[in-house]
């Protein structure tokens, strides 16, 4: 059966499809390369992150690792908890935590960035040398107006939320029960 063509939305030339299936690929790959490894792609970048910038707040890795606010502190804690991550209040602000790399948490990370690298370099082969330079410029410069657009926007209301109160209407007038039909005889 041949497939048929939306009329409308190009899925096969949709940047955000594409960038999905790139990712999930990616993703793939790096599990694959690390199924030894105790770490998922998240809590490997959060490391990195971590290792570049010793003592980020939370806040900071929100903004380092693009992982959401919830999810992030839901990760560290768990990271925490196996030992990987050591938090701490920070001097500055007495309500942030700061977090840094524990010694198991370093081990790992370094256990992990071979197959890390290896994972990187099998999805960049399945294009030519000549074009990686450019496509990993144009994805930085995608990446970086994204984050630009983050920061200077203005939350939306999700559809639905913040309804007008419906105008009240007068109180609809009773009508009188109905009269049971009875059979003339």
């Amino acid at each position: 059966m041949a497939a048929r063509k939306s009329k409308g939305f190009d899925l096969e030339g949709s940047l955000s499809h594409m960038l999905r299936r790139t990712q999930q690929f990616a993703y793939d790959q790096f599990t694959q390369n690390l199924s030894s490894a105790s770490l998922t792609p998240r809590q490997f970048i959060v490391l990195v992150a971590v290792n570049d910038a010793e003592g980020l707040s939370q806040t900071d890795l929100v903004n380092r690792t693009g992982i959401d606010r919830s999810t992030l502190a839901d990760m560290v804690a768990r990271m925490i908890e196996n030992g990987l991550l050591a938090r701490k209040r920070t001097k500055e602000d007495a309500r942030a935590n700061s977090v840094r790399l524990t010694a198991v948490g370093r081990r790992a990370l370094k256990a992990t960035e071979p197959g890390a690298e290896e994972a990187e370099a099998t999805l960049l082969a399945l294009i030519p040398k000549t074009v990686q330079r450019e496509l990993k410029r144009n994805l930085a410069l995608l990446s970086n107006a994204v984050l630009e657009a983050k920061e200077n926007a203005v939350p939306v209301p999700k559809k639905g939320i913040h309804r007008k109160p419906a105008a009240k209407r007068p109180a609809a007038k009773k009508k009188a029960p109905a009269r049971k039909k009875t059979a003339r005889r």
